[in-house]
């Protein structure tokens, strides 16, 4: 019987309680949850797309595979994404989830992601009956047969930016030895202190999209999480092997949300705008958690704050929770984040302010 990891955010319960016990309630900042309203270019362009009688296509239409490519030239001056190097996906998750399968990994290859990460990076590996290594130095590998290299920039849990040179020597790594490397650039369009770089970009690849696949959502840069719109993008041979697998599995994205993308895709304003609503609030948050007594790790992109008091992260969701918030401790992403807690930017307007006061209000 496959054998996965308990679901980690079951442990967080007792303390959730404890913060809604609060006199004026709970501000929940554990979660990345969008929570502003969806774009009207987005939501008339699902419902214009409505009647849809007929089967999706799971490659996608022309037009969305079309529009990923424009988004990527307009936005990140890459132009080497040919359009049928293009996959529309139900979300990311799913594909983070499924891609060790989808490659046809198994038993014998070693799937590689970075020692603080989401958790499905390694659920990914055992849905595959593969094996999983939490690494960020790829030298100490050794002589595994490495299939599969995840990298994620700007990083869930802790912001961290990957540079280009680090981002350009797992690449050449990973060709040296026939692994693909796959990118998680959700957070692309949320870099703070640093402009990320996507492994479509020429100056990491040599200009050759190679064995690199980079996954995509609309969930936090549209507000579509519930939409559950995603892509992937990169080498059109690895593209083609994952569409025949998704064929036969009937992973298809529905016809409107492929509709509601082309939308979110071709229309950037929205994105800039919701990028001012989460730089605001991490401007809220981030001199309270500070004037609180916290430091704040990497951060440099992304929707969380990484925060410490160099104690261990469960007695710092305790000192949150007693205060009516609720934060994310950092050991739910691996033994490194022990110390950390994840404070999460997708909260109302309304509700960092409320968490900002009772950090200044009730420091210490």
């Amino acid at each position: 019987m496959l054998k996965l990891p308990d679901f980690p955010w079951d442990l967080l319960v007792p303390y959730g309680e404890r913060a809604a016990a609060h006199p004026d309630g709970m501000v929940d900042l554990s979660v990345g949850t969008p929570v502003d309203p969806t774009p009207k270019v987005i939501r008339e362009a699902l419902t214009s797309a409505a009647d849809a009688p007929g089967y999706p296509q799971t490659y996608g239409t022309p037009v969305l595979r079309g529009s990923v490519a424009a988004y990527f030239r307009r936005r990140w001056g890459i132009d080497t994404v040919d359009p049928d190097g293009v996959l529309p996906t139900i979300g990311s998750k799913e594909l983070v989830a499924w891609l060790p399968t989808l490659l046809g990994l198994g038993p014998g290859d070693t799937v590689v992601y970075p020692t603080l990460a989401y958790p499905t990076y390694d659920v990914g590996a055992r849905l595959a009956g593969a094996h999983s290594v939490a690494a960020d130095a790829l030298t100490a590998l050794g002589p595994r047969r490495v299939g599969l290299v995840w990298l994620n920039s700007p990083a869930n849990p802790h912001g961290r930016v990957l540079p280009s040179p680090h981002i350009e020597k797992v690449v050449a790594w990973a060709r040296e030895r026939g692994a693909v490397v796959a990118s998680d650039e959700c957070y692309l369009d949320f870099g703070w202190d640093t402009r990320p770089v996507s492994v479509l970009d020429p100056a990491v690849n040599d200009g050759s999209l190679h064995g690199l696949l980079s996954v995509h959502s609309l969930s936090k840069r549209s507000n579509m999480a519930g939409y559950r719109a995603g892509f992937v993008a990169g080498d059109v041979g690895l593209v083609r092997r994952l569409l025949q697998v998704r064929r036969h599995a009937g992973m298809m994205v529905p016809a409107p949300v492929q509709a509601a993308m082309v939308a979110a895709l071709d229309h950037d304003s929205h994105v800039d705008d919701q990028r001012e609503r989460y730089l605001a609030r991490r401007n809220t948050l981030r001199p309270a958690l500070e004037a609180a007594g916290f430091r704040i790790d990497d951060s440099q992109g992304g929707l969380y704050l990484w925060v410490t008091r160099d104690q261990p992260c469960w007695d710092t969701v305790d000192w949150f929770a007693e205060r009516g918030i609720l934060v994310a401790p950092g050991d739910f992403y691996g033994p490194a984040g022990a110390r950390h807690v994840r404070i999460a930017l997708t909260a109302t307007d309304e509700a960092v302010a409320a968490g900002a006061h009772r950090l200044t209000g009730l420091a210490r």
